[in-house]
């Protein structure tokens, strides 16, 4: 008997690659998965071509909109057992210096709108499914680096935010987990010089969001675990001189 078998996700920012591969593996696994994302047409096409209308529910969120958080969240069908924050949005470090707006949408999508919704269904005590709450953030939030000191700092704010939330939430046995991500194959990171060889496929980072354990943070790839703990010790005379 399948022991997930009545059990659902909520993924939100269900779109990108990442959830993407989330969403086949959740269903390969047994979930229901309800995916939400602002672009539900591309979302629907997704779900009919991998045979999986039966499995998956496509809904529309938008996370910059937060005055429609709450009745996003109260107008789920049902309430979530999981949850993943997976919405992101990354922009030049130099364009971001210039242009506010595009600042102001990394902020909102990283960080704000993540907290938004995610205060909601972290504070909803009637909803007895919640097992555990997932955000993707990044390397780039381990540190400040004056190559992309700007979306770092975003994601840097949502995992400070993840880890007193799975403080807040550890007397209800919900775990929250933290995605500390590198370099991925994904349209985010069109056009930029990545190393090859520290890019991850998103089926591979999807594996370790699906089957997350205890652990707070979780770093997919032992190179990037290397990174990882290379970072957080640096002295900061040495993280000035990385690019």
């Amino acid at each position: 008997m399948n022991q997930n078998r009545d059990k659902n996700v909520l993924i939100l920012g269900a779109n990108s690659d990442v959830a993407k591969e989330c969403i086949k593996q959740y269903v390969k696994k047994g979930f229901y998965v309800v995916a939400a994302s602002r672009n539900i047409q591309s979302l629907n096409h997704f779900v009919e071509d991998n045979q999986m209308v039966e499995k998956v529910r496509v809904l529309y969120f938008d996370s910059m909109a937060f005055d429609t958080h709450q009745k996003f969240y109260n107008d789920l069908p049902i309430k979530p057992h999981i949850v993943v924050y997976a919405a992101g949005f990354l922009v030049d470090n130099e364009r971001a210096l210039r242009e506010f707006k595009e600042t102001q949408q990394m902020m909102i999508t990283n960080y704000m709108g993540a907290v938004s919704v995610l205060n909601i269904i972290a504070t909803d005590v009637n909803n007895k499914n919640l097992e555990r709450i997932i955000g993707l953030s990044s390397l780039s939030g381990v540190r400040g680096r004056k190559s992309n000191f700007i979306y770092g700092s975003t994601k840097a704010a949502f995992t400070t935010y993840l880890a007193g939330l799975r403080q807040e939430l550890a007397s209800r046995n919900i775990r929250v987990n933290a995605l500390v991500i590198g370099y991925i194959r994904t349209k985010i990171n069109e056009g930029l010089k990545l190393n090859e060889s520290l890019i991850m496929e998103p089926g591979y980072v999807a594996k370790f969001i699906v089957n997350a354990g205890n652990s707070f943070t979780i770093v997919p790839n032992f190179k990037w675990k290397i990174i990882y703990l290379i970072l957080k010790i640096l002295p900061e005379s040495l993280v000035a001189k990385l690019p």
